[in-house]
């Protein structure tokens, strides 16, 4: 069944069943059920184009990304796109992803406002002090950012995690197993949230009256062999660290396979806590998981984000819209108490 079709059946105009189906704040709550269960009684698929005409909308969301970012080959990226791409199908609405020279980046927002080809973007890894927020502000875009810039103190919307309190979480559990020597394995720092994962680490060490060391806090892209070469250095260490906290799944399976190979066994003698995001491609579960984790699902971080802007863009004045995500610990295998002799 076509607008037309679905339009004459219930004796309105087209304009208005679409509007009705999109959300449209001037059509009423009765009028909106009541096309949305005819919709659905006559398995009504909206056509992308058509509601485009109806609406004055580009029904596009724009994701843009620098050119030299891992995150595009990053599972992590992957299953965000996941949950925000339900939130977008269920409301007619499709994906844009744009690749950007850092130092082209300003020109293709510019752009995307002047050609009206988004209706929308959400800021991904937001750096400090990031020029994006602003320039999208001055843009008048509709945008939600994937984290937060703690530098700018405007009114924007976000949706983040509550990295500072994760890390702090988990780092006081390693001290409570008595672990004293604990390495970050973090993603890079100039991100925001991975800067807040050291302020919950170095938190934790600080109300415990335990000296950090900067030999023990590494930093580089969420990637197996980062995980791997950082973890090896540290082992070869003189006086090596009796626990790692580590940034995801996959640099963890780095510090496990540098544990493997210095003949040390994970849980027993080298404890190991990360933060899980709860990756398709990679299970953290069962009755005992493989590691301890502060976990929380990327996928649906992706799709509330998507949900939260599709929401400002259907009633502006909805805007700023604000989540903060708690990411529970959860004990697997991998943490044990301090070796005697160790600490």
């Amino acid at each position: 069944m076509n607008l037309k079709q679905l339009s004459l059946k219930l004796g309105l105009s087209q304009t208005t069943v679409s509007r009705a189906l999109n959300n449209y704040p001037e059509v009423n709550e009765h009028t909106r059920e009541r096309v949305k269960l005819a919709a659905l009684k006559h398995n009504y698929r909206p056509n992308t184009r058509a509601t485009r005409l109806a609406t004055g909308r580009a029904m596009t969301i724009g994701h843009i990304l620098p050119m030299n970012s891992t995150e595009t080959f990053n599972p992590i990226f992957g299953e965000f796109i996941a949950g925000a791409v339900q939130a977008y199908s269920k409301r007619g609405y499709e994906l844009s992803l744009t690749l950007a020279n850092e130092d082209s980046e300003e020109s293709i927002y510019r752009e995307l406002a002047a050609n009206g080809t988004v209706d929308g973007v959400i800021v991904h890894s937001p750096r400090v002090n990031d020029m994006r927020i602003p320039l999208l502000q001055e843009l008048n875009i509709p945008f939600v950012v994937h984290g937060r810039d703690f530098n700018n103190l405007s009114d924007y919307s976000w949706l983040d995690m509550n990295n500072r309190r994760a890390f702090y979480q988990a780092t006081k559990l390693l001290i409570d197993l008595g672990h004293q020597s604990i390495c970050l394995v973090n993603g890079r720092e100039t991100l925001n949230f991975a800067w807040r994962r050291r302020l919950g680490y170095l938190d934790a060490l600080g109300d415990e009256k335990i000296a950090s060391d900067t030999a023990l806090m590494h930093t580089g892209d969420l990637t197996e062999s980062n995980g791997y070469s950082a973890a090896t250095k540290a082992l070869a260490n003189g006086n090596p660290p009796t626990a790692f906290l580590v940034a995801s799944y996959v640099v963890a399976l780095g510090v496990r396979r540098a544990i493997h190979h210095a003949g040390l066994e994970m849980g027993r003698d080298i404890s190991v806590i990360i933060h899980d995001d709860e990756l398709s491609y990679f299970q953290n579960d069962g009755d005992i998981p493989q590691f301890t984790a502060t976990r929380l699902s990327v996928r649906d971080g992706g799709e509330l984000a998507a949900t939260m802007l599709l929401d400002i863009i259907d009633e502006p004045s909805n805007a700023p819209l604000t989540a903060l995500m708690e990411a529970p610990l959860v004990i697997g295998a991998s943490t044990g108490p301090v070796k005697s002799g160790t600490a």
